[in-house]
């Protein structure tokens, strides 16, 4: 029988990591996908001075300050780090880079044998200004605030691996997967392990809860979402439970449609992101009360703003109350986003009586 939302307690634990423990609070906590990005001229300028994405990335002191921007604007009640799900396969030494305006380029993987090349020899060590930067975040950060370390999910990253750039299909990952299943298991094998070594860093280094990115979950047909979705995902999160319990952990597998509730009680996650397409009153009748929902506006809305933008808000705010809830987006902030929008939000947010 689920259980009842539990009555928030007064403590600094932040209102975000609260509402992933099942509490419904005063307020419904909230944070956006890509808050920390290219609509944010303070981004831009900083994004220009850095000279690349990967610079960004990888300089601590320019890191934790675009992770901070948004809260500074908008005072949201989380901190995600900034960085990017492809920094794994990275330091596992596929190359990287990302063209201005295409997005992420990597060495594609095709044989079995481009997969030998796939180790761990630098991978602390790559990844340490990611480490660096999750640690200066959480000195600056409020106590009432929550730090949200994230990683792509494995069948995501794999899916970049194998194609070697985003295209919205995946045709050779999806390819590979069906006709050489052995040596894709053995790829998503060796990102899971990374992922996990990733993460338990994050969180060791201040994380109050972390965030698996599956961007590309709903390309995979039932059984394919149960092996390459749901399997290594809730081997992430026993791994992570293992050594951190009480740690939340949010899954965000994005056009997952109906295996959302499936998704959710089958790999144990503390928080379910709801992407826009997904009916939230229904993932309310069908997903557990024990699991808090994130989402889902459209951010077409935030791009559009005023009335139709509160409209779409409210209606969301009052479905979801009297149950854990944090308020997000379906997907991430559109680039051309005007930032009074998000100030909109966050004072329509901050206004709505629990």
């Amino acid at each position: 029988m689920a259980q009842a939302p539990k009555e928030q307690t007064t403590s600094t634990v932040p209102y975000l990591v609260q509402a992933l423990h099942g509490q419904v609070g005063t307020h419904v906590p909230f944070w956006l996908m890509r808050q920390a990005g290219r609509y944010l001229p303070e981004y831009r300028e900083l994004r220009k001075k850095a000279g690349s994405f990967m610079n960004l990335c990888f300089t601590p002191e320019h890191a934790v300050t675009v992770t901070l921007q948004p809260l500074e604007r908008y005072d949201m009640d989380a901190a995600i780090l900034f960085s990017d799900i492809l920094v794994v396969p990275y330091a596992l030494g596929q190359t990287l880079d990302f063209v201005e305006g295409e997005g992420p380029r990597l060495g594609a993987l095709s044989t079995p044998e481009d997969l030998d090349h796939l180790n761990f020899d630098d991978f602390e060590k790559k990844l340490d200004p990611v480490y660096q930067t999750v640690t200066g975040v959480k000195e600056r950060l409020p106590a009432h605030k929550a730090l949200i370390g994230f990683a792509g999910a494995p069948w995501t990253v794999a899916c970049y691996m194998v194609q070697g750039r985003g295209d919205g299909e995946f045709t050779a990952a999806r390819a590979f997967a069906a006709n050489q299943p052995d040596v894709f298991e053995s790829l998503i094998d060796k990102i899971t392990e990374a992922t996990a070594l990733y993460l338990l860093r994050q969180i060791a280094c201040g994380a109050d809860a972390v965030q698996l990115f599956d961007s590309w979950a709903g390309l995979l047909p039932e059984p394919m979402f149960e092996k390459w979705v749901i399997g290594p995902t809730a081997r992430l999160v026993s791994r992570i439970r293992g050594q951190y319990p009480d740690i939340p952990i949010i899954g965000f597998p994005r056009g997952a449609g109906a295996m959302y509730p499936r998704y959710a009680a089958a790999t144990g996650v503390n928080g379910l992101g709801l992407d826009t397409q997904v009916s939230l009153s229904w993932a309310l009748r069908e997903c557990s009360r024990d699991v808090c929902l994130q989402g889902n506006l459209d951010p077409v809305h935030l791009l559009a703003g005023g009335q139709a933008m509160e409209t779409e808000v409210l209606r969301i705010l009052e479905q979801a109350k009297g149950r854990p809830f944090i308020f997000n987006l379906g997907h991430g902030v559109i680039k051309e986003t005007p930032p009074e929008h998000v100030a909109q939000l966050a004072a329509i947010l901050r206004a709505f009586k629990v």
